[in-house]
């Protein structure tokens, strides 16, 4: 049976929508209802019909514009906040003295507030506070004068716009905290559930390919050798080798989206164990401080990549049956990992010849790569008694690789 997979989008910002669609129709009908019942204070009441048959279609006509962030343009921002100034501008070309010196409604009456708050709901409270101040301007010209009341619902306006925009920011801001942590959680479930199906299955598999490639022997035993290597190396990997994703979330029209995009490459220290851990095998024991190993990415990555070139010497020379150490050590200036293996070792001037036979394994792979970043790379091996190399990198390294 095909797995479905749930899609859940989270969105404060939707229910703010639906109320600001409710508002403007219903101050709609307010407006209207206030003209009907103060008739008589209109001296030309023709161009107040003919502004709320242009109020009312617009409002009825854009409601789609308001359901979401998407669909409000700042063009149809543009375009409603200048329906309403029109109707403020308009308030004294249609109404008697009576009824502006005793402060009655403007044409659009509580309806411009709409406008400001769809201001507020998409941009935030600058939006609110940019949207607010025509509103006042146009309100003071149309009472000529800065009555007290006029003063009174201008900064109500203006505070009330200016704070429903910042607990916009606020919710969004919260949304997208929630939207990573709830997919965090997710993969980090997802990801013990892969480990503990792999340690049910699979790993017990190859461990029991192992035990018995051993007492079977012959090429059954060269299997389960290679069954013991990819069991470590699967154990490694499920317990901390997992490629980091980082999370990333965006507001849409329907809420918050998150999706998984690659990490960027880290400017800070990296810790060398990660880098470090996935050379751990059968064959090759790991060993490092309990604190992380702090060196800057490109002097890291030459670092562990030196010491992948030494063990794939210790593989090529000494023999697939040899075992190698991996010792990390950090010391306050510098980092040293101690790569040692129990082969026969290298014959004194073999090292010299391989080189001058053109084999730079050594030469550029590991003392290059280290010679780069200002460390170095010492040799010392002994017939019958295995090699050891030690890598020293100081942990402000310098060089081609530290300026990648």
């Amino acid at each position: 049976m095909a797995r479905r997979e749930r899609v859940m989008r989270m969105s404060v910002e939707l229910p703010l929508w639906r109320a600001l669609t409710g508002y403007r129709v219903l101050t709609m009908l307010y407006a209207v209802g206030l003209f009907a019942t103060q008739y008589d204070d209109y001296d030309r009441p023709g161009i107040a019909i003919g502004y709320f048959v242009v109020l009312c279609g617009w409002t009825l006509a854009t409601l789609p514009r308001v359901q979401n962030a998407a669909a409000c343009t700042k063009r149809f921002l543009a375009a409603d906040l200048t329906v309403a100034l029109a109707g403020i501008v308009l308030t004294p070309l249609v109404v008697n003295d009576a009824h502006i010196d005793g402060g009655g409604p403007t044409l659009p009456s509580i309806w411009t507030a709409g406008s400001v708050l769809a201001f507020a709901i998409k941009g935030g409270w600058r939006w609110a506070a940019f949207a607010s101040t025509p509103v006042a301007v146009a309100n003071l010209i149309e009472r000529g004068a800065p009555a007290r009341d006029t003063v009174h619902n201008v900064i109500l306006v203006w505070v009330a716009s200016i704070a429903i925009g910042y607990v916009v920011e606020v919710a969004r801001a919260s949304e997208r905290t929630l939207a990573r942590a709830l997919e965090i959680e997710a993969a980090t479930r997802e990801r013990e559930r892969l480990a503990r199906d792999i340690h049910d299955s699979v790993l017990q598999v190859l461990a029991m390919v192992q035990r018995r490639g051993a007492v079977l022997g012959g090429e059954a035993a060269e299997l389960g050798r290679m069954a013991g290597e990819q069991e470590v190396a699967l154990r490694t990997l499920v317990s901390g080798g997992l490629t980091r994703v980082s999370w990333a979330s965006e507001d849409a029209a329907q809420g918050a989206v998150v999706r998984a995009v690659d990490e960027p490459e880290p400017e800070g220290p990296v810790d060398l164990r990660a880098l470090l851990a996935p050379f751990a095998a059968a064959k090759v024991s790991f060993a490092e401080p309990g604190a992380p190993v702090e060196l800057p990415p490109a002097a890291a990555r030459e670092l562990a990549a030196a010491v992948g070139a030494t063990l794939d010497n210790v593989r090529k020379h000494a023999g697939e049956q040899a075992r190698a150490w991996i010792l990390v050590e950090d010391e306050p200036d510098e980092v040293i990992v101690t790569v040692r293996d129990d082969g026969p070792g290298i014959p004194e001037g073999r090292l010299a010849q391989a080189e001058g036979e053109g084999r730079l394994g050594v030469a550029l792979s590991i003392r290059g790569r280290l010679r780069d970043l200002g460390g170095s790379a010492e040799l010392i091996s002994v017939p019958g008694q295995g090699t050891e190399v030690e890598l020293k990198v100081p942990k402000a390294s310098r060089g081609k690789a530290g300026q990648r």
